[in-house]
C-alpha cells in the first residue's frame, strides 16, 4: 500500500508549526483509517499483511481521542448491513412452509421445495456477521494480532466506562465472544513458573501480581521455591507472557491468614502437605476482562497437583472480599448522609454496649453503628491496635460478612466479584477469617477479613450447576451459623 508522506515541517513561526503539527496528526489518523479499511476489504495476501501491519502500528501512534473516534468509526461504519438483513427476512417470511405435520419426501422434488429456505438461511447467516468480524479474524491469525486485539479491547472498555455507547458496546461484545473462542483451554499452554524461567517472564509476575504485591526478589524467590507453586496460562501468539497466573502454597492445613502464607519461612516439607491453597490469581491483560480463564486454570491446576502429589486432598483459597467494606459502610452510615428515612439495626444491645465502651478513647457517636462507621471510615485504622476493641468488633463484623457473602446478590448471583468467580467455578464458602489480612489494602476493602473457598473435587460440577441455574450458594455449617445469628437479630428488631 502506498503510504501518504508526512507534510514538510516549517519552523519559521510558532503558529505555522502548530498548524503543521495539527495537519500531521490529521494525516496520521487518515492513514490509519485507510489501512483499517484495506485490512477489511483486501484479499491479496501480501497487500493484506502490509495493511494489517500499517493499521496495528499506526493505531499505537494515535492519541487517546483519535483511538476513540477510530473505534467508533469501526463500530458504526463496519457494522452489519441491516437493510440487507431486513430484505432477506422479508423474502424468508414470504416462502411457503411445507405442509404441517407432513415430512418432506427424500426426493429431488422434496429437496427442491426446501432449497429456497436453505439459500436464504445461508445468506442470512452471512449478512448477520458485521464487517468488522473480518478485521478481528485477520488480526487473530496475524503475528502479534492477538495481543493487539487485547489492547484494542482494553481501550474499548475504557471508553465505555466513560460513556455507554450502544454501537461500541456491540463491538465489545462481538470481540469478547471471539476472544473466548480463540482462548479456549485447547489453545492455551499451562506452564509451571519457576525461578529458572527467563528474567523477562519473572519481571511480568512481579509487575502483574494484583492481590498481594511482591516486595522484592527475595519475596519472589520464596513464592517460587519449596512448598510453593506458580502456574500460568500462555498462548503461542503472546510468547513469554502469562495471560493469567495463580500462586499456590502447599500446607498442612487451610491457612487462616495471609501473613502465615507470605511469611512462612521455612515452609513445611512438601511431603507433609495435605492442602493446596490458592492465595492469589492475577490477570495480566485488561482487554481480557470477562474472558474467564481463571475457571479453566484452577481446574487444570487441581488435576495437575492431584496427579503429581497424591497426598494433597484439600484444595482451597484464601481470598479477599473486595466489596465488603463499601457495602458495610453504606449499611452503617448515619441516615442524614444518604438522606434515608430507614436505618436497619445491625447490632444486639449487648454488642452495642460493648462497642461504645471499648471505643471511648478512639471516637464517639450517638449509637454503636455510628461508632463502627467512624472507626472503619478512618484511614488511620487505629482500632486494630486495641485488642479489646478488635475483639468486640469481630462478632458483628463477621456476622455481617457472612450475610454479605451468602445473601447479598446482583441479578441472582453473589454481589462480591471474587465470591462470584469462585462460586461459578464450583467452590463452596468454607470459613471466614478475622484479621486475616492486616495490610492497608486488606483493612480498606474488608476490615482485614478474608474467606476460604473450598473446592471439593467430587462436588465442583454439582455446585457450579446449582449456582448457575438457581444462584444457590453452598457453605459450611460454621459460616451458616454466623448467618443464623444475624437472622435472630433481625427477628428481635421486628419484635421491638
Amino acid at each position: 500500500m502506498n503510504q501518504m508522506p508526512f507534510p514538510p515541517m516549517d519552523n519559521k513561526s510558532g503558529v505555522s508549526s502548530s498548524q503543521d503539527a495539527s495537519t500531521s496528526i490529521h494525516t496520521d489518523f487518515e492513514r490509519v483509517q485507510e489501512s483499517m479499511h484495506s485490512a477489511i476489504s483486501m484479499n491479496k495476501t501480501g497487500i493484506l499483511d502490509n495493511a494489517l501491519n500499517d493499521f496495528s502500528e499506526g493505531y499505537f501512534g494515535l492519541s487517546n481521542e483519535n483511538r476513540r473516534i477510530l473505534l467508533l468509526t469501526l463500530a458504526r461504519e463496519y457494522d452489519l448491513n441491516r437493510k440487507q438483513v431486513r430484505e432477506l427476512m422479508k423474502q424468508y417470511l414470504e416462502l411457503e412452509l411445507p405442509s404441517s405435520g407432513k415430512p418432506v419426501e427424500i426426493t429431488h422434488e422434496g429437496e427442491g421445495s426446501l432449497s429456497a429456505f436453505y439459500r436464504i438461511e445461508r445468506n442470512l447467516r452471512h449478512s448477520l456477521k458485521p464487517m468488522y468480524e473480518v478485521l478481528f479474524e485477520r488480526l487473530n491469525t496475524h503475528p502479534g494480532g492477538l495481543r493487539f486485539l487485547s489492547i484494542m479491547r482494553a481501550d474499548i472498555l475504557s471508553f465505555l466506562a466513560e460513556e455507554n455507547i450502544v454501537s461500541l458496546r456491540a463491538l465489545d461484545s462481538y470481540l469478547k465472544e471471539k476472544l473466548i473462542t480463540w482462548l479456549s483451554p485447547a489453545n492455551l499452554q499451562l506452564h509451571n513458573i519457576t525461578w529458572d524461567d527467563p528474567a523477562s517472564l519473572l519481571e511480568k509476575i512481579v509487575a502483574y501480581e494484583a492481590v498481594h504485591p511482591i516486595s522484592n526478589l527475595l519475596d519472589l524467590k520464596r513464592r517460587l521455591g519449596v512448598g510453593r507453586r506458580c502456574f500460568g496460562y500462555l498462548h503461542p501468539s503472546i510468547p513469554g507472557e502469562p495471560l493469567i497466573f495463580i500462586e499456590v502454597a502447599l500446607l498442612k492445613n487451610v491457612a487462616k491468614t495471609i501473613q502465615e502464607v507470605l511469611l512462612d519461612d521455612p515452609p513445611i516439607p512438601e511431603c507433609e502437605a495435605a492442602c493446596a491453597l490458592f492465595y492469589s490469581i492475577s490477570s495480566t491483560q485488561p482487554g481480557l476482562s470477562g474472558v474467564n480463564l481463571g475457571k479453566f486454570l484452577i481446574k487444570r491446576v487441581i488435576d495437575l497437583v492431584r496427579r503429581d502429589m497424591p497426598g494433597i486432598s484439600i484444595f482451597a483459597t484464601l481470598s479477599p472480599i473486595p466489596g465488603y467494606m463499601q457495602w458495610l459502610l453504606s449499611k452503617l452510615a448515619p441516615a442524614e448522609i444518604f438522606n434515608s428515612t430507614f436505618i436497619e439495626n445491625l447490632l444486639k444491645p449487648e454488642e452495642e454496649s460493648a462497642i461504645l465502651d471499648a471505643a471511648k478513647e478512639f471516637t464517639t457517636g450517638k449509637d454503636g453503628m455510628e461508632v463502627i462507621w467512624k472507626l472503619l471510615s478512618s484511614t488511620s485504622y487505629q482500632w486494630i491496635n486495641s485488642e479489646k476493641l478488635s475483639l468486640v468488633l469481630s462478632t458483628p463484623l463477621m456476622k455481617l460478612c457472612a450475610r454479605y457473602l451468602l445473601q447479598e446478590k446482583k441479578r441472582g448471583k453473589a454481589l462480591d466479584s471474587v465470591g462470584n468467580f469462585h462460586l461459578q467455578n464450583g467452590a463452596m464458602i468454607g470459613r471466614i477469617n478475622w484479621m486475616a489480612d492486616r495490610s492497608e489494602n486488606g483493612l480498606k476493602q474488608s476490615a482485614g477479613i478474608m474467606v476460604n473457598y473450598i473446592y471439593e473435587v467430587e462436588h465442583i460440577e454439582e455446585n457450579a450447576e446449582s449456582y448457575f441455574s438457581m444462584g444457590k450458594i453452598q457453605a459450611s455449617d460454621e459460616v451458616k451459623n454466623y448467618l443464623e445469628c444475624q437472622e435472630d437479630l433481625q427477628e428481635e428488631t421486628k419484635v421491638d
